[in-house]
């Protein structure tokens, strides 16, 4: 039923890129970075295609990417685990294997929280006795996180972010991963102390000229903070990747393929140095998607679980979303 449902996102995606690539209301070119010269987006614009707003019968752009379905990436344990989660109310917990995301069984929060420690530890061992698991693999309880991947709320600035990223020169593909699961649901501040739609650190967002004080933060205006994040992207996340690269003596690639992509996430979110660190940890030997699945299994002192994960959900929301749009279209028919 998944697979027929995947097939079906794939043909409508297909239609309408052929149906509305003329669409009047969908821009046709883009100003440069320097606010003068055209933009006409290509190849940039190779994977986006126009979908109409429900509410306002707009052809918004939309980066529909056949690769992830062509890979079967559906199919992975840890994309299937995430989507869960995101479709998991905050009240619930899946006890999950840390290095595969095998899931367990759901449990309440309430249940899990009332139990002593000593409790929680008998279980956790039960689990490992059960599946014959070494003492030392890692049994997590995972929450749900459905409040906070609001696909609705993030959805709508979709059109936005990708045609901010265009207009510098910088492949839309990294706007929409960014906006899917950096802040899907509002405006917030990390731990680390980024903030605003794209997640920027004071010193990234000053560096591409923001303003950042106890005034004023540009990091809550969507059009700053998108060149501020694809400027990022273009001048550090991607050449830094091609030089980890060739350290690595990986050559041949193509900054389209999406393990080239997902790895300037990485470096978008953990830092170039610390990808790179994690890289000589592994020592991958060829550019494909082994190269990421490495780094789902790869720690290091600033490479740690959050890191690994941070291509997982990416894979995780496209598909999501993907289902979202093709939930609507059919409602429109």
């Amino acid at each position: 039923m998944r697979r027929s449902l995947y097939i079906l996102i794939g043909f409508l995606a297909l239609a309408q890129l052929s149906f509305f690539k003329n669409e009047p209301t969908k821009p046709l070119s883009r100003t440069s970075e320097n606010g003068n010269t055209p933009y006409t987006g290509e190849p940039l614009c190779r994977n986006v295609i126009g979908l109409p707003n429900q509410k306002t019968s707009f052809c918004e752009d939309y980066v529909f990417d056949q690769t992830l379905y062509d890979l079967r990436l559906d199919t992975l344990r840890q994309v299937e685990f995430w989507r869960a989660v995101m479709n998991l109310h905050e009240d619930s917990s899946l006890v999950n294997l840390a290095v595969s995301r095998t899931v367990f069984e759901k449990i309440s929060n309430k249940d899990w929280n009332s139990k002593s420690d000593s409790l929680k530890t008998v279980y956790r061992d039960s689990i490992r006795s059960m599946h014959c698991l070494d003492t030392a693999q890692k049994i997590l309880l995972t929450s749900g996180k459905k409040f906070f991947y609001d696909f609705d709320k993030a959805g709508e600035n979709l059109h936005k972010g990708i045609n901010c990223f265009i207009a510098n020169g910088v492949d839309p593909w990294y706007a929409q991963a960014i906006l899917l699961i950096e802040s899907p649901n509002k405006l917030q501040k990390s731990n680390a102390g980024a903030y605003g739609s794209f997640q920027l650190m004071k010193d990234v967002a000053r560096m591409y000229g923001l303003k950042v004080n106890r005034h004023v933060d540009e990091r809550a205006n969507f059009e700053r903070s998108a060149y501020a994040a694809s400027s990022l992207i273009k001048k550090i996340c991607i050449p830094y990747t091609k030089k980890m690269l060739d350290s690595l003596k990986i050559v041949n690639y193509n900054e389209h393929d999406l393990w080239f992509r997902l790895l300037v996430m990485h470096s978008y979110h953990a830092g170039a140095y610390n990808v790179q660190k994690a890289l000589f940890a592994c020592n991958p030997c060829e550019g494909n998607m082994d190269l990421v699945y490495s780094l789902w299994r790869t720690q290091t002192k600033r490479f740690k679980s959050a890191s690994q994960n941070y291509s997982q959900l990416i894979l995780a929301a496209m598909f999501e979303m993907d289902a979202r749009r093709t939930v609507l279209q059919l409602a429109k028919l």
